[in-house]
């Protein structure tokens, strides 16, 4: 028996295609055995006939999915199921057919060499293919098996290239030259304009350095590279001034800042181009000769004379005319002015050194054709000094000398200043006034370092004689003109002890005894003040007191009660009207109303007689009384009148009827008829004899 057999894959025939036949030398073409197949694919790829042993394919095998399969076969009795050989293996091997074309790995490939390459495995068909041309390629690949031979197979793939950059390609400018204009007010860092060279090139190959190589105004201007554009920015460098240059030229590179050596021999990799610059004219305001100005005076300089002069210009071809003034805001005292036309400064108010050294004032030159155009300048003032003060002693002195002084001895050092201030610093001079030139008592000594001693003459001093000096001392200055003046020191005799301390000056403490020391005094002079100031204490509190209120508790509250201790002495009181308002019968309040007549709006005020002065106050009563008799608008009203206490001594005695006569014919009523209308009807019912009857 084989151990293997052999099939072709991809058997397209009518029939299933045999693979072989299994036979054992113990068949006696009886039919008494049976042939086994196990396995790889046994009764599904490959099937055998269990009589005769032959084996057949059932299916299409593709040697590529799997080329090697390994069966089992074995002859059994029917009769007796026992095996007549022993198992046996074999191999059945897929022969391989062409049925599959070449396939590449991708659909497509991509692809990038640098332009300009050389061959390589894919190779440029074109020398020096260039990137700026044509940057993108798409290449189609076919493989075929068996050598390319007919009848084999093929595939195909798809690759696209890609050219990258090189620098080889120089920067070029699209014009040679480039114009613009700037104001020349233009301050230094002001962009005018941009240009750019071209450069077919990409990446950092396509970058672009700009610089200024030579020109006229290579120093008033610069350029700078704009990185994300690839723009040179041309900007001002220094201030520009139309009168001096109206026009500049300049020459830019534009250079390539990464270069490749392979390619340096295609040329300079770098362009040139022109640069016009037109400087525009402007209104400039006026320019002052200096940045500012110092001018030194005298403090005795004369008004109206002048100091010193500011000198300002337009910068402008027109040279327009310009006036001058001082800005009153730096000098409000009104010292300085100038004269508008040619700028000369010159005093107002005479100067003081001492007061004001130094005066700050800014003057304004402007355009008269166009006064908006305005500049203006500092200008310092330093006023120098001139002698013009006097030394004096540069503090009040408090001298004594003790009454048991020696003479020669050194009692007060004087000092002067001086308000002017000299180059050469101070320099005093002190003696006594001629009348005083030999003084019996005192002398003074110049210790020419600008102080000077009081030094005594005469031994002992007495206060009883003499408690004071007066020692006039001049002092003169080293300066031109040389100034003086005369000061007093004032020197009091005081009593000092062994070691010169004084103790006392004034002249009373002589008539104290002896014993009594300073300390004894202030405490006498403590208690008075003490004293006083306790009996001052004392009267103000006795002034302050108060009467004890009516109500004393808060708590105590009453109805409107009102209490009246004195009701009046009758016609003794005096205190119950006022005498003055009789007096003076024009002090009499008109509006005042009647107490005894309701206040109604309906009568009409009535109006008096004018009054004048020093009427009798007797006449004046019978006055008011006729006119409230004859006063039809205030008829007599009720009102409840409580007299507890009537008084004394009534010059009408007194009007109780209690004490009258019980006979009432000796009494005669006819002054009743004198009272006026109001008592009309008691004078009918008691004044005549009729009243008697009725």
């Amino acid at each position: 028996m084989w151990n293997q057999f052999f099939l072709l894959e991809e058997y397209t025939g009518p029939d299933t295609q045999y693979v072989g036949k299994l036979h054992t030398d113990q068949d006696k073409g009886d039919g008494n055995l049976k042939y086994i197949l196990t396995g790889d694919g046994a009764g599904s790829l490959f099937i055998i006939d269990e009589n005769t042993g032959d084996i057949h394919a059932a299916k299409k095998l593709d040697r590529e999915e799997k080329s090697l399969y390994v069966l089992r076969a074995k002859a059994i009795d029917r009769k007796t199921g026992r095996q007549v050989e022993p198992e046996s293996e074999f191999i059945i091997k897929i022969h391989d057919i062409n049925d599959n074309e070449p396939k590449f790995t991708k659909d497509m490939y991509t692809a990038s060499i640098p332009e300009m390459s050389g061959v390589g495995i894919i190779k440029t068909a074109l020398p020096d293919m260039s990137r700026e041309n044509r940057e993108q390629y798409q290449v189609v690949i076919q493989a075929k098996d068996m050598g390319g031979q007919m009848g084999g197979l093929s595939g195909t793939t798809t690759v696209n290239i890609t050219l990258t950059d090189v620098n080889d390609n120089p920067p070029r400018f699209p014009q040679s030259t480039y114009q613009f204009s700037s104001p020349e007010s233009a301050p230094p860092g002001t962009p005018l304009g941009r240009i750019k060279a071209n450069d077919p090139d990409v990446g950092e190959n396509a970058e672009i350095e700009y610089s200024i190589s030579n020109g006229d105004g290579s120093d008033m201007f610069d350029i700078v590279t704009d990185k994300d554009t690839q723009e040179g920015i041309i900007t001002v460098k220094k201030h520009l001034d139309f009168e001096n240059k109206m026009l500049y030229t300049l020459r830019v590179e534009a250079t390539n800042t990464h270069l490749d050596p392979r390619f340096l021999q295609l040329g300079p990799f770098k362009d040139m181009a022109l640069v016009k610059i037109s400087v525009e004219d402007i209104d400039e305001p006026p320019v002052f000769s200096r940045p500012w100005y110092l001018i030194d005076v005298d403090e005795d300089v004369k008004e109206g004379s002048v100091i010193g002069q500011v000198v300002a210009q337009d910068p402008d071809i027109t040279k327009n005319a310009i006036k001058y003034s001082v800005d009153r805001h730096t000098d409000l005292d009104r010292i300085f002015n100038i004269y508008s036309g040619n700028g000369s400064l010159f005093i107002s108010k005479p100067l003081d050194r001492e007061e004001t050294p130094w005066h700050n004032i800014t003057v304004i030159a402007t355009e008269i054709n166009n006064p908006k155009q305005s500049s203006q300048i500092p200008v310092f003032i330093r006023i120098l000094d001139i002698n013009d003060h006097a030394p004096e002693f540069d503090k009040y002195y408090e001298t004594f000398v003790c009454e048991n002084a020696k003479a020669g001895q050194l009692i007060q050092t004087v000092s002067a200043i001086d308000k002017d201030d000299p180059p050469r610093g101070h320099k005093f001079f002190f003696e006594l006034v001629p009348e005083f030139a030999v003084h019996p008592n005192f002398s003074i000594v110049d210790n020419k370092d600008n102080t000077a001693g009081i030094m005594t003459r005469r031994n002992g001093y007495s206060r009883s004689k003499m408690s004071t000096y007066l020692l006039p001392i001049i002092i003169f200055d080293n300066d031109y003109p040389i100034q003086s003046s005369t000061g007093t020191l004032t020197i009091r005799v005081c009593a000092c002890d062994s070691r010169g301390n004084m103790q006392s000056c004034s002249a009373e403490a002589l008539l104290l005894p002896a014993g009594l020391s300073t300390g004894a005094l202030i405490a006498i002079l403590l208690c008075i003040i003490i004293l006083l100031v306790l009996v001052v204490l004392f009267m103000a509190l006795k002034r302050q007191r108060k009467k004890e209120p009516l109500i004393i508790s808060k708590d105590d509250v009453r109805d409107n009660i009102v209490t009246y201790n004195d009701e009046g002495g009758g016609e003794e009181d005096t205190q119950a009207f006022d005498i003055g308002t009789l007096r003076n019968p024009e002090a009499r309040e008109e509006s005042k109303m009647r107490r005894d007549v309701i206040p109604e709006t309906i009568f009409q005020i009535r109006r008096t007689a004018p009054l004048w002065e020093n009427i009798d106050v007797q006449d004046f009563i019978h006055r008011r009384l006729k006119e409230n008799d004859l006063d039809p608008a205030a008829p007599p009203y009720d009102s409840l009148a409580t007299y507890a206490y009537e008084g004394n001594d009534s010059i009408a005695n007194s009007l109780s009827s209690l004490e009258s006569l019980t006979t009432e014919g000796n009494q005669d009523y006819d002054y009743l008829s004198d009272w006026g209308p109001r008592f009309k009807k008691l004078a009918d019912m008691y004044g005549g004899e009729d009243s008697d009857r009725d």
